[in-house]
């Protein structure tokens, strides 16, 4: 009978191994494979069109870390990735209050308002740089109707990167609304009207119910929004080319600029293993800080 139960759990290996192998042999080429060489290209001077490549071990990395145009990239960044994650969740999470409610046509406006999300990023970016534009755009416009002299928004070093936060936010937040809407749903009812009756006002039941239930939800949110922030290129790529004065170029801009237009293989490989790096630890760091605020029923 033993003998049976291990042939019988072999068979059941063997047969998940068939299934997976496809996926595993195509994830396994387009991911690990494309890292590891990465992680290797990142030790070589390399144009693209040479033949050879000349090894130079870390001095790609030591010559970006000296750089202080690098570190302006990577602080655009965080501040990119922060602003827009934060402001996101923020806006998600109070549409998805209000649209929890029975409230007339809030199918309709949860497609609306969802609807940018699954819009390419660069025509949400052409639509945006139009809405931006100093002089015949609508949000200078609305704030010349309220007496407001509105900045030179994608020319301005200071307002840039604001506008391409406003931008992403808009973008985001109807996905954020959904997610938070299914965390919302899944709240039992029983919580709510316990708390009804021991006189909690709606104040105390955001705070004691909603909040830690939906925790799990807002960390997903966290952690997938975060590692796409970190990875922007489109918009910036399309709205301000990393300008003014590289005000708005991000790290993956940077990476992509020193690979095809300088023709650095192994400097932008460099850069992307950072990229890399720096979306890892974030990520411990995240789940590793979720166990004293993640609440799981």
């Amino acid at each position: 009978m033993r003998w049976f139960r291990n042939r019988r759990r072999r068979i059941d290996l063997l047969t998940a191994a068939l299934f997976l192998a496809p996926s595993l042999i195509i994830f396994g080429i387009f991911v690990y494979f494309s890292l590891g060489f990465n992680f290797y290209l990142s030790t070589f001077s390399w144009n693209f069109l040479s033949p050879t490549k000349t090894f130079v071990g870390l001095q790609n990395y030591q010559r970006m870390f000296a750089d202080r145009r690098f570190w302006k990239v990577v602080s655009n960044t965080f501040y990119y990735a922060i602003g827009s994650v934060g402001l996101g969740m923020v806006f998600g999470l109070a549409l998805a209050l209000l649209l929890n409610q029975k409230i007339k046509g809030r199918s309709f406006f949860r497609t609306l308002i969802f609807s940018p999300y699954v819009t390419t990023t660069a025509a949400t970016a052409l639509l945006w740089t139009w809405i931006f534009d100093p002089i015949y755009g609508l949000l200078n416009y609305g704030l010349g109707l309220l007496g407001i002299d509105g900045p030179r928004w994608l020319s301005s070093m200071t307002w840039v990167m604001p506008a391409l936060i406003i931008m992403n936010v808009w973008r985001i937040m109807g996905y954020d609304m959904v997610i938070f809407l299914a965390g919302l749903t899944s709240i039992p009812r029983e919580f709510y009207e316990a708390a009804e009756i021991d006189g909690a006002g709606r104040l105390e039941t955001f705070r004691y119910i909603t909040l830690p239930l939906i925790s799990p939800t807002a960390f997903f949110i966290m952690i997938t929004s975060l590692v796409g922030a970190l990875q922007v290129f489109d918009s910036v790529a399309v709205m301000t080319n990393g300008g003014p004065v590289d005000a708005s170029k991000v790290l993956n801009f940077y990476i992509f600029q020193q690979a095809f237009l300088m023709f650095k293989a192994g400097y932008a490989a460099a850069g992307a293993v950072v990229l890399f790096v720096i979306i890892l630890l974030l990520t411990l760091l995240q789940t590793r800080l979720s166990r004293r605020w993640v609440h799981y029923q």
